[in-house]
């Protein structure tokens, strides 16, 4: 699979069957080459036209399965983390 065609899955999390959405970017090691963590454009923010502000950073070892369609991973609800996409607070 390359990585390109994991942006057309869905990712759904086992724990509570909630969709979070489809894979937007990935984190990887520079020196090994291996993929840390998969990311997710998080929620969209209320009363928002520049749409979403957040995104889930799935650690790679809770993906537990590749379908054909989806990517199901295992993580708890309360774990998943929401990091900011890059912007910095003044």
């Amino acid at each position: 699979m390359r990585l390109f065609d994991c942006r057309d899955k869905e990712v759904v999390n086992i724990c509570d069957c909630r969709k979070l959405g489809f894979v937007s970017d990935v984190e990887f090691c520079p020196k090994t080459g291996l993929i840390e963590a998969l990311i997710i454009p998080g929620p969209p923010r209320l009363f928002s036209c520049r749409g979403k502000d957040n995104e889930f950073v799935i650690p790679f070892c809770c993906v537990k399965q590749f379908g054909e369609e989806i990517i199901l991973v295992e993580i708890n609800p309360k774990e998943l983390s929401c990091g900011k996409q890059g912007k910095q607070e003044k």
